[in-house]
């Protein structure tokens, strides 16, 4: 704790008089504001994050990311928690601070085997709403392939400090021109290999030579020819 000269309009109650008795003035006591913060880190670890045409897939971007974030709370004596989620909930760990603990979040990042496929962050950030009774500055990393989740994300972000990073590859909004090649969405399952076969301008099925869109909605894999 410091003290200062007293000024006008300074409130009499923080005078120091031990101080201001030996100074023959009076002097004021300076305090110091506490700045603990807690940072959250909501995490996708769906199986699109094993998705990368990139030198990392998503999950290690993810963990590039968390590790910024993470250790910039540490450095300044802040404490760091991580929510892992799929579609649903995988993995908690409750906020300390620490180089230690902040380890120990990228490890779970990088190493959390998902007991589901999918992706839900209503999960997530219902989650945050009932573990983080405190104001929080929440990173969400996802690609935010889902839906639904809007209303949710509203309630987080008026009690907290939210922001969302979307992790983003380049072949999620443009195919490479390498002919005929497979490809896989990884969150939903396979379907026996008469209906994965598309074209991708036009796209005709395999079995009945019907016009269907790129997108097929019921396809785990197909097989697609990149204009």
């Amino acid at each position: 704790m410091e003290v200062r000269q007293y000024q006008a309009g300074d409130d009499v109650r923080a005078i120091d008089w031990n101080v201001s008795a030996r100074m023959t003035e009076p002097y004021i006591k300076v305090f110091a504001e506490e700045r603990e913060m807690t940072v959250m880190l909501v995490v996708d670890v769906s199986a699109s994050g094993l998705f990368g045409s990139a030198p990392i897939n998503k999950r290690r971007l993810a963990t590039e990311v968390a590790a910024v974030c993470a250790f910039s709370a540490i450095a300044h004596n802040d404490r760091v928690g991580l929510i892992a989620v799929s579609d649903e909930v995988e993995k908690v760990v409750p906020p300390q601070k620490g180089r230690k603990h902040g380890m120990r979040v990228l490890r779970e990042i990088l190493e959390t085997v998902p007991l589901r496929r999918g992706t839900d962050l209503n999960a997530g950030l219902e989650t945050l709403l009932h573990v983080a009774k405190r104001r929080t500055v929440t990173f969400v990393l996802s690609d935010f392939f889902t839906s639904g989740y809007e209303r949710t994300l509203a309630l987080a972000a008026a009690k907290h400090d939210l922001i969302p990073i979307v992790l983003t590859d380049p072949r999620d909004s443009e195919l490479a021109d390498v002919g005929l090649t497979r490809a896989a969405r990884l969150e939903e399952r396979p379907l026996p290999i008469e209906s994965r076969l598309v074209h991708r301008s036009g796209v005709a099925g395999a079995r009945d030579g019907e016009d269907v869109p790129l997108a097929v909605e019921l396809a785990d894999e197909v097989v697609v020819r990149c204009a």
